[in-house]
């Protein structure tokens, strides 16, 4: 069912795109960033992480899977899970002015919260940012075992900028041996393995800078409003 529901979710967003979409990528759009705060620990969270899938194959998407470690209590420890995830969210809902957390939720381009299994409201929340031109000039370059990164804003950014660096691991299936989804075998997709701050930027002056990145896992720059706030550039190296 939800197969059928991503599908469809995603012929719609594209269909809607259209030529708007030919025309934010000219005028300079990069990938919609999604972040998917889940958790093996979580009996609702299989769907999102199978939406996930989807997304990570969509060109026009950086989809990132943030496995949070807040479940880890009710039976069975996140093998991804991570206590800066878990921060890294109720950050989010700190800029809102919420105290609620929870999972799946999907944060699309670090404004847009939705429920993870709202397959219809990601699709839209993706379409309206594709549409849109970025606010920063980003480029990046891979180069041995570092990122060359350049930034540029024009007009001057009005706020601080965090430049982060993400690497993630493409794919891993786990075998679920306790809690809600004990006995199930999952296969989760982009899994977030390292999220650094490499630089605060005050969106003045040009950016450059190097950036240690060793390995062979695919390597993401996002160019952030600091809150965290909107995704104002971000672009994926293979």
């Amino acid at each position: 069912m939800m197969r059928h529901l991503v599908s469809a979710a995603c012929g719609m967003m594209l269909g809607m795109a259209g030529g708007a979409q030919a025309q934010a990528v000219q005028e300079g759009s990069t990938p919609v960033v999604v972040e998917l705060y889940t958790s093996q620990g979580c009996s609702s969270c299989p769907p999102a992480d199978e939406f996930m899938a989807d997304l990570a194959q969509d060109p026009n998407v950086i989809a990132l899977s943030l496995h949070v470690d807040y479940w880890d209590y009710i039976g069975w420890k996140d093998t991804f899970g991570n206590a800066a995830f878990s921060k890294r969210q109720k950050a989010y809902a700190k800029a809102e002015g919420s105290r609620m957390i929870y999972t799946p939720q999907i944060i699309v381009e670090g404004s847009d919260r939705v429920q993870g299994n709202d397959v219809l409201a990601v699709a839209d929340a993706i379409r309206r940012h594709m549409m849109a031109p970025d606010a920063v000039r980003l480029q990046a370059e891979r180069m041995g075992d570092q990122v060359l990164i350049r930034a540029e804003a024009d007009p001057p950014l009005n706020r601080m900028a965090r430049v982060q660096l993400v690497r993630y691991q493409p794919e891993a299936t786990v075998t679920i041996e306790r809690g809600e989804n004990a006995g199930r075998q999952i296969t989760y997709h982009n899994i977030v393995t390292d999220w650094q701050v490499m630089a605060e930027w005050p969106g003045q002056a040009p950016f450059m800078m190097m950036a240690d990145a060793p390995g062979s896992e695919p390597v993401v720059v996002i160019v952030q409003a600091d809150g965290p706030a909107e995704v104002l550039a971000a672009i994926e190296l293979e």
